[in-house]
């Protein structure tokens, strides 16, 4: 077995490193200085090689910036001209999946945002939006979203309302993400949701005889209860921190930061990113929080006090708020989750007139994550497979 390979910094090397990984502008040197540090304090290399980054490496990689790093300092990080693996759609996208999200978070847009007096878009119109694409035709175009897997489809009635702050909002939530994973040991990054189950079982898919005979939904006689569950979710190990309550409003998401707070006590910050649902950002919910420094709050009720009432609890928690963009569900991975929770427990279940016994279930099914999973997190799509 080869001998373990250590890593030691003075004082100025590790201070030299540290603003590399917070502030330098390209990410893979953000990526090999957070690397380094992590094995300077005790990692293997091969433990940060597959479990300490950002994406999986192979530990050879990672020996391979310890010894450029040992022999050349700062210099021997850099990619040389003319070295490392070309963008795919260069200069912006290294991936085909990074360009498809790019795509996205613009035909997910309406048109009259980009000045086009259009309510849908045309091949013509993305091709003068999407100018890193660097494609002279509509034709290449078509053939190109063909390969991302992008097709021009029938629509569906939805409500949706566009945001005019899309881009900034997940600018800003993707900063604080990248905090957490270079700096686990420092922050923290939650997506938080509520979710509502009902008392009678939901329509789903079964196996049944072929013919007119379906798979049968068992409902109770007795009224359509409800509960609601409130969680957040852990982007670096999957852990799920929860409660489920009859109702929730500011006294329970009040009790929530706390519980966050007990289950993250060495974080100097929590992040917490959520939809817009007014509740989050009433002043009572906010008051025994630090002063939050999002530069987006979402509009609440003209009747709503401006201030925290008397009976509100002030404190000083560490839990900054990140307002997702309006009614765009895909950005939240703990929507995942409740799709999981369908799938095992609720869809076409047999315990509509045992409603303590479903609620015992929904239980037990949350609970095998609130120690982490990296099965959850493959599931939600923060893990990659």
């Amino acid at each position: 077995m080869p001998k373990r390979r250590y890593l030691t910094l003075s004082k100025t090397q590790r201070e030299e490193l540290m603003a590399i990984r917070d502030r330098h502008q390209k990410a893979y040197m953000r990526e090999k200085a957070a690397a380094l540090l992590k094995i300077s304090k005790g990692q293997s290399p091969h433990d940060v090689a597959l479990h300490g980054l950002l994406k999986p490496h192979a530990p050879d990689t990672i020996y391979a910036w310890m010894d450029r790093y040992e022999k050349e300092g700062i210099a021997g990080l850099r990619v040389k001209a003319g070295r490392g693996r070309k963008p795919a759609f260069s200069p912006k996208y290294a991936t085909e999946d990074e360009a498809k999200e790019g795509i996205f978070h613009v035909l997910r847009r309406s048109p009259e945002q980009y000045g086009h007096q259009r309510s849908r878009w045309t091949l013509s119109l993305l091709l003068k939006e999407l100018p890193w694409l660097r494609l002279g035709s509509v034709s290449g175009l078509s053939r190109l979203l063909k390969r991302l897997g992008i097709h021009y489809k029938r629509g569906r009635d939805y409500v949706h309302s566009p945001d005019p702050a899309y881009q900034d909002k997940v600018s800003q939530i993707e900063l604080k993400r990248l905090r957490a994973l270079y700096a686990p040991e420092r922050f923290v990054f939650l997506y938080l949701d509520e979710f509502t189950y009902y008392r009678q079982p939901t329509l789903a898919q079964a196996y049944e005889l072929a013919g007119h005979t379906q798979p049968l939904a068992v409902r109770s006689h007795g009224s359509n209860l409800s509960f609601r569950v409130l969680a957040a979710l852990n982007i670096m190990n999957g852990q799920v921190t929860w409660i489920q309550r009859k109702k929730i409003g500011n006294n329970v998401l009040v009790d929530f930061w706390y519980t966050l707070r007990k289950t993250y006590p060495d974080a100097e910050v929590i992040y917490v990113a959520l939809d817009n649902w007014p509740v989050h950002f009433h002043p009572d919910v906010l008051a025994p929080l630090q002063p939050q420094q999002s530069s987006f709050s979402p509009r609440l009720p003209g009747n709503w006090p401006t201030e925290p009432s008397p009976q509100a609890k002030q404190d000083d928690l560490p839990i900054q708020l990140l307002p997702l963009p309006t009614y765009a569900s895909w950005l939240n991975p703990i929507e995942k989750l409740w799709r999981w929770l369908k799938q095992a427990v609720l869809h076409l279940h047999r315990h509509s007139d045992e409603w303590p016994l479903l609620r015992s279930l929904i239980e037990a099914f949350l609970n095998q994550f609130t120690q982490g999973s990296p099965d959850l997190l493959r599931y939600t799509g923060l893990l990659p497979p």
